[in-house]
This record gives C-alpha cells, sequence and structure tokens, in this order.
C-alpha cells in the first residue's frame, strides 16, 4: 500500500483518535503523568570523571591510566606554581622570594612536594605542590595556591598555576552554568524565530513549549540510561543533545503547523484539518526522525566513548522529541482553535498564498531552466569543495579553548623555560624487574629529555619520561611512537602525549567505520520511503556533497577568520552525522511531498509543487536549526564552536541551494525515472490535477 495513498485508512484513523476528544484527554493525562515522573524521579546522568573514560578500553594509555589507578594514591597529582618574568632572567630578589614563598605554598597540598627549581637559563622557576584530582575541594586549593603565589610581587614577576589539577578546575570553570546558558539561547533563538515566522502573539508559544518540555524530559531520561546501560556523558554531551532535541524537535512542529494551516483551509473542523495533517505529514516526520535516530544509533559501532554517549544520548532526545512533536502539540493546537494563528487566520476556502508566491516563482523558474540552475548550485558547491585540501585535524589540550584558561598560559610559560614535557610527562608503566633495562631504552630515545623512576606497586614501576618537544605536538605524538617500537611489548606508554596518540588513532578507525554505516542508514530508510533506488542514490549524493561544501566553508571560517590552528579530531565525524541525518530530512519533507503529487501529475510538476508549497517552511527551519546550532558558539570550547560553525554553514547550504535548487533541478532534468522502479502513478504522464498550490494548475 502507497504510503501516501488516500485509501490508507487505517493510518488517518490512528490519527484522528490521537485529537479525538476522548484521545486529547488521553494523551494530556499521559504526557502530564510521564512528564512529572521522569522530572521528580529520574536520576542525575552520570558524568565522566576519570581520565580512562575519553579514551577505549583497550587503547595503551588507558591500560596505563588504569594501572596508575590501581596503585597508591593514584589520583594525587602536582600542582605546578610557575614564576616567570616573561622570557627575561629571574632577578636575585626574586629567587629569593619564590625560595620564602615555597614553604607557604607546600601547606596548602599534600606531602612530598618539591623545592623551588629554577630552570637552566634562568627564567623561570617552579614549584610542585601534590593535590588530590577530584576532592571536594580542589577549586579551593587550586584558588589558595593562585592567591598565596601572587601576594605582593614585584613588577614584572608573575606566578601562575598549572598542571593536572588546574585544568581540571580550569575546565570545570569553563562548564560552570554552561549548560544553563546554552538552553537559555538556544530557548530564546528559538523563540525569536518562530515569532518572526509565524508573526502572532500565541501561535509560536506552543511549539516553544512542548519542544521545552521534551528537551527536559530528555534530560531525565539520559539519567535513567546512564544507570541501566552503564554509560557515562558529561557537560558536552548534555549541551549537544539539547541542541538537537530544540533544532530537530522544532522542525518538526514547523513541517506539522504548516500542513495544519494548509488543511484549515480545506475542512470546517479543526480536528478534521488535524488528522489529515498528521496522515500527509506524519510519515514524513516519522522518517526524517527515524533517520536521525538509527544514524546517531551507528555511533555505538565506535570506539571512542564520548561518540557512543553522544549516539545513546542523541537518539534518546530525538526521539522524545518527536513523540512530543506527534502527539502533545497536535492537541495543544487543536485545543487552542483557530485562534492561535491570530492575525493571519486559515479559513475555509481561502486560496493558498504559496500558488503565487516566493517560493511558486522560484518552482516555476527552476522548472523552466534546470540545466542552468544545475550548472549553477554546482559551482556554489563544487567552489566550496575546493576549499578543503589542506585542512588540518588535531588541536592540542592548550588548544582546546576559545578563551585560554591560566592552566594553559602557565603550561606555555613551563614550556618555554624547562623541558617542554616536564610538567606533564609521558608515561611508562614496567615490571619492576625490568625497570632499569626500560629505563636505559627509553633514554636512548631520540625527543626524550629525561627519564626518573616513579611510584612502585604490585611488581610494576611506572617512570616519568620527559620530552623535549611541546606537549600536544606532533614531534611529541612521534616520540611516543618511537618509544611503543623500541620499548619490550609489557612496557606500556601513556600519559598525556600517549592519549592524544591514542585519540588520533579512535578518531581515524571511528571515521572509517561509523562514516558507511551512517550512509547505509540514510539509504536505506530513503529506499524504504521513496521505493526509488534513483531518487535515494541522487538525495544521498546530495547530502554529501552538501557536507564536503561545508566541511571546506567551516575550514575557511575556523582557520582563516577565527585563528584556530585545526579542527578537533571529533569534528569531521560529528558534523557528518549531524549534516547527513540532519540534512536529509529537507530531502525527505521535500521528496515525500512531491511522491504524493506526482500520483496526479508528472513528475517536473510534482517537484515544482512540492517545492511551492514546502519551501516557506523548510527554510524557516533550515535557518532555525542553523542557528540553533550556532549557539554551541557561546560555550568557550574550540570543538563545539567548530561543530556549530561547520553544521550552521551545512544546513543553509541545503536549505537554500541544496534542497531549493539543485534537487528540484535535477528531479526535472531526470524526469520520471527519478521515481525507478517504484512509480507513485500507473500513469506518470497522466493527469495534469493537483492540490491548488500554483497558479498554472489548479485541483480537479
Amino acid at each position: 500500500m502507497e504510503l501516501f495513498d488516500d485509501s490508507n485508512t487505517s493510518g488517518y484513523r490512528l490519527w484522528s483518535a490521537i485529537v479525538s476528544p476522548r484521545g486529547a484527554a488521553l494523551v494530556l493525562i499521559l504526557g502530564a503523568v510521564l512528564a512529572s515522573l521522569s522530572l521528580a524521579l529520574a536520576p542525575a546522568p552520570r558524568v565522566a570523571d576519570t581520565p580512562a573514560s575519553s579514551l577505549p578500553t583497550g587503547a595503551e594509555s588507558t591500560q596505563v591510566a588504569l594501572a596508575q589507578a590501581r596503585a597508591a594514591d593514584s589520583d594525587v597529582a602536582p600542582a605546578v606554581v610557575v614564576f616567570d618574568r616573561g622570557g627575561q632572567a629571574l632577578t636575585p630578589a626574586d629567587r629569593q622570594l619564590i625560595d620564602e614563598r615555597t614553604a607557604a605554598l607546600q601547606a596548602i597540598g599534600l606531602p612530598g612536594g618539591s623545592p623551588a627549581v629554577t630552570a637552566p637559563d634562568g627564567s623561570a622557576a617552579l614549584v610542585s605542590v601534590p593535590l588530590r584530582l577530584g576532592a571536594d575541594d580542589l577549586s579551593d586549593s587550586v584558588t589558595e595556591l593562585r592567591k598565596v603565589a601572587r601576594a605582593d610581587l614585584p613588577d614584572g614577576l608573575r606566578a601562575q598555576v598549572t598542571g593536572a589539577p588546574a585544568y581540571e578546575v580550569d575546565l570545570s570553570a569553563v562548564f560552570n552554568g554552561a549548560n544553563a546558558t546554552l538552553l537559555l539561547t538556544t530557548a530564546g533563538v528559538v523563540a525569536a524565530l518562530l515569532l518572526l515566522t509565524y508573526r502572532s502573539p500565541a501561535l509560536w508559544l506552543v511549539p516553544l513549549l512542548v519542544v521545552g518540555l521534551a528537551d527536559q524530559v530528555s534530560v531525565r531520561l539520559l539519567g535513567w540510561a546512564t544507570e541501566a546501560f552503564g554509560f557515562q556523558v558529561d557537560d558536552a554531551i548534555t549541551g549537544i543533545t539539547s541542541v538537537l532535541v530544540f533544532g530537530a524537535g522544532t522542525n518538526y512542529a514547523l513541517l506539522l503547523i504548516a500542513r495544519y494551516r494548509e488543511e484549515l483551509r480545506r475542512h470546517d473542523s479543526r480536528r478534521r484539518a488535524m488528522s489529515a495533517a498528521l496522515h500527509r505529514a506524519g510519515p514524513a516526520i516519522i522518517a526524517s526522525s527515524s533517520t536521525v535516530v538509527l544514524a546517531l544509533l551507528t555511533l555505538s559501532l565506535a570506539d571512542d566513548p564520548f561518540n557512543r554517549a553522544l549516539g545513546y544520548a542523541g537518539a534518546l532526545g530525538i526521539a522524545t522529541a518527536v513523540v512530543a512533536a506527534l502527539t502533545l502539540l497536535p492537541v495543544a493546537l487543536v485545543i487552542g482553535g483557530r485562534g492561535l494563528f491570530w492575525p493571519f487566520v486559515p479559513k475555509v476556502g481561502q486560496p493558498d498564498p504559496s500558488g503565487d508566491g516566493l517560493w511558486a516563482r522560484i518552482a516555476r523558474e527552476v522548472g523552466r531552466r534546470p540545466w542552468r540552475v544545475l550548472i549553477a548550485s554546482g559551482i556554489v558547491i563544487g567552489g566550496l569543495v575546493l576549499l578543503l585540501p589542506g585542512f588540518h585535524v588535531g588541536l592540542s589540550q592548550d588548544e582546546q579553548f576559545r578563551e585560554t584558561p591560566e592552566a594553559v598560559t602557565g603550561q606555555q610559560a613551563l614550556a618555554r623555560a624547562f623541558p617542554a614535557g616536564a610538567a606533564e610527562p609521558t608515561v611508562v608503566v614496567t615490571p619492576s624487574d625490568r625497570a632499569d633495562e626500560v629505563t636505559a631504552a627509553a633514554a636512548d630515545v631520540e625527543g626524550v629529555a629525561s627519564v626518573r623512576p616513579g611510584p612502585a606497586s604490585g611488581g610494576m614501576t611506572q617512570l616519568d619520561v620527559v620530552l623535549t618537544a611541546p606537549r600536544g605536538s606532533d614531534d611529541a605524538a612521534a616520540t611516543v611512537e618511537r618509544l611503543r617500537e623500541r620499548l619490550p611489548a609489557d612496557a606500556l606508554v601513556g600519559g598525556p602525549d600517549a592519549e592524544d596518540v591514542d585519540a588520533r588513532a579512535t578518531a581515524r578507525h571511528d571515521q572509517r567505520l561509523v562514516i558507511p554505516a551512517i550512509l547505509a542508514v540514510v539509504l536505506l530508510v530513503l529506499l524504504l520511503l521513496l521505493r526509488s533506488v534513483v531518487a535515494a542514490v541522487v538525495l544521498v549524493a546530495t547530502v554529501v556533497a552538501t557536507y564536503a561544501a561545508a566541511l571546506g566553508a567551516g575550514w575557511w571560517v575556523s582557520h582563516d577568520l577565527l585563528g584556530f590552528p585545526a579542527f578537533d579530531r571529533g569534528v569531521p565525524l560529528l558534523t557528518f552525522l549531524f549534516l547527513v541525518a540532519l540534512g536529509v530530512d529537507y530531502n525527505i519533507f521535500l521528496s515525500t511531498r512531491a511522491r504524493e503529487e506526482a500520483r496526479h501529475v508528472p513528475t517536473p510538476r510534482a517537484i515544482a509543487v512540492a517545492l511551492a508549497v514546502t519551501g516557506g517552511v523548510i527554510t524557516s527551519a533550515g535557518i532555525l536549526l542553523a542557528a540553533v546550532f550556532t549557539v554551541l558558539g557561546v560555550l568557550p570550547v574550540v570543538t563545539l564552536t567548530q561543530i556549530g560553525v561547520v553544521v550552521g554553514i551545512g544546513v543553509l547550504l541545503d536549505t537554500l541551494v541544496v534542497r531549493s535548487l539543485l534537487v528540484p533541478a535535477l528531479v526535472t532534468v531526470i524526469g520520471e525515472r527519478f521515481w525507478w522502479p517504484s512509480h507513485p502513478s500507473k500513469n506518470p504522464a497522466g493527469s495534469e490535477h493537483v492540490r491548488g498550490t500554483l497558479n498554472e494548475t489548479s485541483r480537479t
């Protein structure tokens, strides 16, 4: 049975039941009960808080982190207080003050701190103060260190606190209140764009409240999911999930409301109009949301725990949003009545304004000159793709923040005066009976400045290997690779630079595995929805081209305008996921409407009708989704900013160029073969009747 066949009455009866008086009451009661239970009883999501949680368990650096965790005082790390004059030599008075202050600094931390150490060139000195990572008073301890270190310093001398404890505190400060800021900004952007879209004092509130409720429920459900399935999330994951819920949920609401308004011009009863709108738009919304959910779930194949957790959280959020959009939203709209649309209230028999509007004119122009439009839009996409060559992937820890915290500037000052890896050495864990052999072998490796023994426990000894290369650099990564090649197999290499090496390998693995899986999911959904091999392949090809163009444009913005040296390693995969899964939504909305119309008119006319009818709502949805993703830039984290830039550009390209011009031109050129092998009409060249949308067509 055809998805959009009018004879498919079972689907119509289901939608009618939802908006009937009894069904509406049931939806409201169940919605209130389930929302109240989840908001009141669900636990907080499990937050990742260990170094090993950011890498796969099989990674060598993860094994080192776990070995360290089994050792005594494994959670103790040095906070490093760095005194310097910006590259100038310390004065004798400076050194005397630093020596006198060392005791006060070490009194703040745990026993075992080192005396002040002066750099070989005399330009800086450091004091090591052990602190316990994850302690409740860690932030207070780091703050006190900074206060004591800076007290009454002579002119020109500065003190900064870096090291693992300072990084933990500064990173926490970056996200302190970030989710609330992100949520409020997202809601504000959505509210403003809905108000501009509907130009109604009341209508915009309905989808905003429904989607906002869905977002809060999804966060609470995420707490249950983390407890039940054992994965962890962080502030970045919950922030991205909220953006997905608001963006996709509002898109579904826009599509449903647009179809509802269209049906209100044909039906006296608002319940019958909503039933018809759900019957027509519901399958496209379900197909679109299913594509996004399944694409997100392909991240379960990833090795990176962050990607897997984001996949689970995002899928849960989208599922919650679509359930709310297809149950609570239609009930609320029916209860509100036609008056919600004031002052532009749709009336029965009123002509559809899309028939002679902007998108109808664009549709006619595309239909008249498809090859010209095809070439022009191809040049735009191709030109942006040409910006891709030469883009770099991989940010060091010091490059992760837009606003550089003190832990980073302190590390940079330390690296200028001491061997680059002194503050965060590479760690080698080896059997204790081979510690001397491994120490000698590591010291002979190019790029190693020094090797010093660390704690021993359970027959294993830790060696701290100081590298000559700066933290997070390509040279540091190369040194880690050389260590792994030359040391015995039972000597494991970990630490910050080794974690970067493993993270890069994990990112490459995930891209090779997940990207084909996403394409397979999207292609399968389109095949099932449209029953056309040609249509599915063409639409997938257009969204992949959009991704390549968006990545090129995003690299130009990120590198040339914003000054970021590289993409974060997770950006290519996550932006591919969001752009392909969400970008295909607009093609689904367009192509399903074209297939509906192609039952009555030739395919070129059907795609013109579909573009005229859906152009306004899809454009509004695309602009809204792009704006919502751009909101990620309110957080001072480079990764989220880059994701927001690339996805925002990609959604606008998909909305304004690909879906509006490229796809209609392609469909017009391909003609009836676009639906091969299952044409929606038994007589493709038959009847010219259509649901009155273009001036040159009329409903028979």
